[in-house]
């Protein structure tokens, strides 16, 4: 049978390139596929792609989603995680403008696989044969309604240009951010594309781009420690998980924990009384006072505008502050009012607090770096308004008062008034993100906790963490 000169490209194309490459010539030029003459047919508006469409599953119609040229969203397929599965990189990028999803650009990022063999690649050609990518054509998790995944031999080639040899499009990484924010292999090389700025999927969100964490090894922890609190005199720490279980080491007492207990909200925070006991509160607001430590009142059972994110006792044991992240506090026995954020905007939630030594202010600190001051706790900068790898987690104070420490989620340090720095884990490997920091009571110094229990010291001893 003698085929149309549409139905030849369209049997050609479909494992060369996606949709984009008709509304993008810039990008199918940078494809190294020529197919003479007939180019410019294919390209007329409203005839070429009415008649070209490539389907992961024959039973799809070229009205469907899985036809409509498009590679399905990586959340989809990658277990929820908005991020290139394994086996893949990103080969490039392109723009929507004016998306209500992200409240103006939104950026797409193509996962190509990786090939384990060459086979295909070379005379202008950068793609490797199907058989060495190890990725197969077809719909996502809901069929004819899913986009396609590993279907296109096509890479825009704004990202990780030192691999000269990829396979097929696994999935597109989307999000409100630049991708040279989240690979910095990207360059920022602009190619446009404003028809998928309303395309989504159930599991995107406009959260930052992150890989699925590594398996937990912890089975003390389960991988959910939230927070550490130092010993009275810095001869030990305590870290809290946020089903309730609390870990000791040094001379920090354990004096029970809530892990047995059916909770309603997960644990979010731990401080330690000075004189004995610790308290425990809960994202609700709730309080759990261990160890004698005595209660004061608490937020549990009463509505929230935003959930806690952290607390801190007074210096005397007779109260404690806790915070919500929306900057909202909440004082108890003798702890003092100073002031809040709550009804104020903020750039980005606030995720901790510490209190002065007096005990007459506190600081809260927010995961851009944004620092908020109150009573007697002075200002002595900020990361806010600045560009983070990685979001701040936590906060601790020096014995002074006159200075503080904020931790970001890889371990990044920073260090403001008479807080010295002493070396931090950022830029370095870690098995999970870093989830909050402690500051030794009588010396400078720091510990930092990992979301399994993994402490690193830094100008203090180290007592132990969980197998």
């Amino acid at each position: 049978m003698t085929q149309t000169l549409v139905e030849r490209a369209s049997a050609f194309l479909e494992s060369k390139l996606s949709r984009r490459s008709f509304i993008n010539r810039s990008a199918y030029a940078g494809s190294a596929v020529a197919i003479g003459a007939g180019l410019d047919l294919v390209l007329k508006p409203g005839t070429a792609y009415g008649l070209v469409c490539t389907c992961g599953n024959t039973n799809c119609g070229c009205g469907s989603t899985c036809c409509a040229g498009f590679t399905e969203f990586c959340c989809s397929v990658n277990g929820g995680y908005n991020y290139c599965p394994a086996n893949s990189v990103m080969g490039g990028w392109w723009k929507a403008d004016n998306s209500s999803f992200c409240g103006g650009p939104r950026y797409y990022m193509d996962c190509n696989a990786t090939c384990t063999c060459t086979t295909g690649c070379g005379n202008g050609w950068a793609f490797c044969e199907p058989g060495c990518d190890g990725t197969s054509c077809g719909c996502g998790a809901n069929g004819c309604n899913s986009f396609v995944t590993g279907c296109f031999q096509f890479r825009y080639g704004q990202c990780n240009q030192d691999v000269s040899c990829m396979g097929r499009i696994v999935c597109r990484v989307v999000a409100c951010i630049p991708p040279w924010q989240i690979d910095p292999s990207c360059t920022t090389t602009n190619a446009q594309d404003n028809s998928t700025a309303e395309q989504n999927a159930a599991c995107w969100t406009p959260a930052t781009p992150s890989p699925p964490p590594a398996p937990c090894t912890s089975a003390s922890t389960n991988c959910q420690v939230i927070g550490v609190a130092p010993s009275a005199d810095g001869g030990g720490y305590g870290m809290v998980t946020t089903f309730g279980r609390v870990l000791t080491f040094g001379d920090f007492r354990n004096q029970g924990d809530v892990s047995g207990i059916a909770l309603s909200k997960p644990i979010v925070g731990i401080a330690e009384r000075q004189s004995s006991g610790y308290y425990l509160v809960a994202a609700d607001g709730g309080i759990f006072c261990l160890g004698g430590a005595p209660f004061f009142g608490s937020m549990g059972g009463r509505p929230l505008n935003k959930p806690m994110v952290g607390m801190a006792a007074t210096p005397s044991g007779n109260g404690y502050w806790t915070v919500a992240s929306d900057g909202g506090i909440f004082s108890f026995g003798d702890a003092a009012f100073y002031g809040s954020m709550g009804g104020h905007p903020l750039n980005k939630p606030v995720v901790g607090m510490a209190a002065t030594p007096s005990g007459r202010g506190y600081w809260f600190v927010a995961s851009d770096g944004g620092i908020f001051s109150f009573g007697d706790a002075p200002f002595y900068g900020s990361m806010g308004g600045r560009l983070l790898n990685k979001p701040v987690v936590g906060m601790a104070v020096t014995p002074s008062g006159r200075g503080y420490w904020f931790v970001a989620s890889d371990g990044g340090i920073f260090s403001f008034g008479d807080a010295q720095y002493y070396g931090s884990m950022g830029g370095r490997s870690l098995n999970r993100p870093i989830v909050g920091m402690a500051a030794a009571p009588s010396a400078q110094g720091y510990w930092l906790v990992a979301q399994d229990g993994g402490i690193f010291t830094f100008n203090v001893p180290f007592f132990g963490s969980p197998a």
